[in-house]
């Protein structure tokens, strides 16, 4: 069995200026402790069932190239993309860059979105469920089909 660390409250003590050397201290912890992976969600707003609309909430993908920087060995991973968030090649294109420059450390955790006043908030199209699930059907042979590490 393998187990992953899952940061999904971003209020550390200290606000803002504390935030990037308490994520990094997590991460570097999370793999000395013998964590196999590093989980970030990939909301653009906190979540109810997590804290309050406006808490703290980091993009997904700069906060994993970060933790990337900051620890050498731990797997990388959104739980879980939302295939609304970005335009199926620039997802693609992002995955596979945090891929490439972490070492073959990422996950990509993809799904159908969900969160409806999210897309609202960001001004981003929030298709029905058919058009989402397609949306699927095109990120993942694109994903695929580029080059990563490892591959």
């Amino acid at each position: 069995m393998k187990l992953g660390l899952k940061v999904s409250r971003f209020g550390f003590p200290g606000g803002t200026a504390a935030l990037g050397p308490a994520l990094a201290a997590t991460a570097r912890q999370a793999e000395a402790a013998g964590f196999a992976s590093f989980w970030v969600m990939d909301h653009f707003y906190q979540i109810a069932n997590h804290g309050e609309v406006d808490d703290p909430m980091l993009e997904g993908y700069a906060t994993l190239s970060f933790v990337a920087g900051a620890a050498a060995r731990i797997k990388l991973g959104t739980m879980v993309t939302g295939v609304t968030y970005r335009y199926p090649g620039v997802l693609v294109k992002t995955a596979t860059t945090l891929d490439v420059l972490s070492g073959g450390r990422a996950h990509l955790g993809i799904g159908a979105a969900w969160n409806d006043r999210e897309h609202a908030g960001m001004g981003a199209p929030f298709p029905p469920l058919g058009e989402r699930f397609e949306l699927l059907e095109e990120v993942v042979p694109a994903a695929l089909a580029l080059p990563v590490a490892g591959r």
